[in-house]
C-alpha cells in the first residue's frame, strides 16, 4: 500500500507549487519531499509532475491521481473527526494572519471561547496590514478586508464591510460640515495608511478620491485616533469607529457616499478540496459570530 504520508506531501506540492514550500510547511527538507515524490511515482510507474527550474505541473496522470487523493485525505480526517470527536480532533497549531487592527479588535476577544471549546489546539495569530503570503508563510487561513481578485486562492464572505466618511463634533463646529463632494478639496482630509485611494459610492456611481492632507503615517490606528482628535475627516470602517459613531465622538459626513459595496471580510485558504477540520471550524465559528449584520453595525 502507498504511504499515506506521500500522499499527503504529494498534495502539499501540488497546492504549494513547490517542493521548498511544501517542506517548509510540512517540516522537510525539500531533498527528503523531493525524495518521496519520486517513491511514489516509482511505486505507481509513472511520472505525476514535471519538473523546471522554474515550476512545477501536473502531468495528465498526476492530475487525475492528485484528484482522488484529495478525497482520500479529507475522508481520513472526517474518519478521525468521527471517531475522535470535535474536542479530541482539534490539535496542533492554527497560524492565521489578519489585519492589525481588525485583529486586535474583533479575532482576539473572541479567540477565549474557541480555545476553551478546544484546549489542544494552539493559536498562532499574525497581525499586520502588509498582504501576507499565504503559501510562503505557512499560514492556516488568511482575514482580509478586500475587494478578492486572486483566484489561486479560495475565500469565504464572513460579513460586509461598510466605511464611510466622519469626523470629530470638534473638527466640524471649527470647520464646518461639507456640503458637496467637492467641498472635501476645502477641508483637511486624513489619506488612509497606505495612500490608497478612497473608493465610493454616491449619486453618481462609482468613484475615486486621492485625498492629500498633511498627516502621513503607516498606521492606520494613527489615523483613527486622529480623526477622534478632531485633525481631519477620514474614511473609515464601521468595525473600527461604530462605538464612536453611537457616542457621538464622530459623526458621519456627507452619508450620500460611502464606501465600495464590494468590499467584505473574507476568510482565505489555499484550497477548498483538502481543508483541515480546525481551518473549518475557525471559519465557521467566525461567521457564526459576526453573521451578516455584524455585531458592531447594532
Amino acid at each position: 500500500m502507498t504511504n499515506l504520508g506521500d500522499l499527503e506531501i504529494f498534495a502539499k506540492v501540488v497546492s504549494t507549487g513547490s517542493m521548498s514550500l511544501a517542506g517548509r510547511v510540512l517540516g522537510f527538507s525539500p531533498a527528503v519531499v523531493s525524495k518521496r515524490i519520486k517513491r511514489l511515482e516509482d511505486r505507481l510507474g509513472t511520472r505525476l509532475l514535471q519538473r523546471t527550474t522554474r515550476q512545477i505541473s501536473l502531468t495528465e496522470a498526476g492530475q487525475g491521481f492528485y484528484d482522488r487523493v484529495l478525497g482520500i485525505l479529507a475522508g481520513l480526517e472526517e474518519a478521525e473527526y468521527y471517531i475522535s470527536g470535535r474536542s479530541a480532533l482539534m490539535h496542533g497549531t492554527l497560524k492565521i494572519t489578519a489585519p492589525t487592527s481588525f485583529g486586535r479588535l474583533h479575532i482576539a476577544p473572541h479567540l477565549k471561547a474557541f480555545m476553551a471549546a478546544h484546549p489542544e489546539l494552539a493559536i498562532n495569530l499574525v497581525l499586520t496590514d502588509e498582504l501576507s503570503d499565504i503559501v510562503g508563510g505557512g499560514f492556516d487561513l488568511a482575514i482580509r478586508i478586500a475587494e478578492l481578485t486572486d483566484s489561486s486562492l479560495v475565500s469565504r464572505r464572513l460579513a460586509p464591510v461598510r466605511r464611510l466618511l466622519c469626523a470629530a463634533p470638534t473638527y466640524l463646529k471649527m470647520h464646518g460640515m461639507p456640503q458637496s463632494i467637492d467641498d472635501l478639496k476645502n477641508h483637511r482630509c486624513l489619506p488612509a495608511h497606505n495612500n490608497d485611494l478612497w473608493r465610493l459610492e454616491g449619486p453618481g456611481g462609482a468613484m475615486s478620491l486621492r485625498p492629500e492632507g498633511m498627516l502621513v503615517t503607516n498606521s492606520s490606528e494613527v489615523i483613527r485616533e486622529t480623526v477622534i482628535a478632531g485633525l481631519g475627516i477620514a474614511l473609515r470602517s464601521t468595525w473600527d469607529i461604530g462605538d464612536e459613531l453611537k457616542s457621538g465622538n464622530l459623526v458621519q459626513v456627507l452619508p450620500a457616499y460611502e464606501g465600495s459595496r464590494n468590499l467584505a471580510l473574507s476568510a482565505v485558504y489555499p484550497s477548498r478540496q483538502f481543508l483541515p477540520a480546525k481551518v473549518r471550524l475557525f471559519i465557521d465559528y467566525l461567521a457564526d459570530l459576526y453573521g451578516p449584520v455584524p455585531y458592531w453595525e447594532l
